[in-house]
């Protein structure tokens, strides 16, 4: 108990810290309106690939669907925002887009998560256009193709930050529960699991759940702090954009989610400068450094306060047997 206290104290002054920093930072003019949009979408972009990291790299399941449920998130914000602004409003539309994907998820996990590797990353393809496709057509509510405009700003860096910490914490504890160890064991071996009398279906199923809901509080996010959403923004290839964070970064390593989006994020932002010549040398900084680290930056390691904890104290008990043995 009092080795898990140590742990949480750290955890939270690492926390204050890093929203101290760029509190100051900000306070003293370092960070200019583009860079805060550059760690604003940063912030964004490790929520987005917490959640999918949760459901490929722990639970095994390869999914491309991840665009379709921050869109409902998204506009869900974004039509309650238009309604009703005020912070009410907006906060009503982020729960209920995370409640919306949570059921949507359900709904399609269920039947499509008993398929397994390509046939699973088609299927959560094409409930992802459906979305989108669904979202063109209903132009009485979502004003079809021309988008959303004129939303009400209500999300700031810290907001972001915070829904950062939230979403990592939620995600993290549920690794180290029970279920997650269930997940796990999915993920490893699905027979096998299955054979020791692990509900498959079940765990996979509330990844895919969680993993939603991430997305959607980050499309919410997305939408408020952006002020306009077009149906065009959740397309296919943003599915791919987070994927290829959760790649770079590790597949199993939430560690690795976020020194991914970080890197990303900023490769984006000083390569602007560069104008057509920006996607190829993106391209080509990713291609490198999948060649030379094809488990991504950090494989599948995580930081880990314990560890360091477990290492210090390790020591000291070599230190005092060799005190003793003088």
């Amino acid at each position: 108990m009092k080795k898990n206290l140590k742990i949480n104290a750290v955890w939270v002054a690492i926390m204050v810290l890093a929203f101290a920093a760029i509190g100051i930072s900000y306070s003293v003019g370092l960070i200019n309106p583009y860079i805060e949009t550059t760690l604003v979408q940063i912030g964004i972009n490790i929520i987005l690939a917490v959640g999918l990291n949760l459901v490929i790299g722990f639970s095994g399941q390869f999914s491309l669907g991840h665009a379709g449920f921050m869109a409902i998130g998204a506009y869900a914000t974004a039509i309650a925002s238009l309604k009703n602004p005020t912070f009410g409003g907006f906060a009503t539309g982020m729960l209920a887009g995370m409640v919306l994907s949570g059921a949507v998820a359900l709904v399609v996990g269920i039947p499509t998560l008993r398929l397994k590797g390509d046939y699973l990353a088609i299927a959560t393809l094409g409930v992802s256009e459906i979305i989108r496709v669904l979202i063109v057509n209903l132009d009485t509510v979502t004003n079809g193709p021309a988008g959303l405009f004129g939303i009400t700003p209500f999300v700031t860096w810290s907001m972001v930050f915070g829904f950062v910490v939230v979403t990592t914490l939620v995600t993290v504890n549920y690794i180290h529960s029970g279920a997650g160890r269930a997940t796990l064991s999915v993920r490893e071996n699905e027979i096998a699991a299955e054979a020791m009398g692990v509900n498959t279906t079940k765990y996979k199923v509330t990844a895919f759940v969680i993993g939603a809901m991430t997305a959607a509080l980050a499309g919410g996010l997305h939408a408020s702090y952006i002020q306009t959403i077009l149906p065009k923004d959740f397309a296919f290839m943003k599915s791919i954009d987070i994927l290829i964070i959760v790649v770079f970064g590790g597949v199993g390593s939430v560690t690795g989610s976020f020194i991914a989006a970080i890197v990303l994020g900023l490769l984006n932002m000083f390569l602007q400068d560069f104008g057509q010549l920006r996607m190829i040398i993106y391209a080509l900084a990713l291609i490198i450094i999948m060649i030379f680290k094809p488990s991504g930056l950090m494989g599948t390691w995580e930081f880990s306060v314990k560890r360091l904890f477990e290492k210090k104290a390790k020591k000291g008990g070599n230190a005092d047997v060799s005190s003793e043995s003088n």
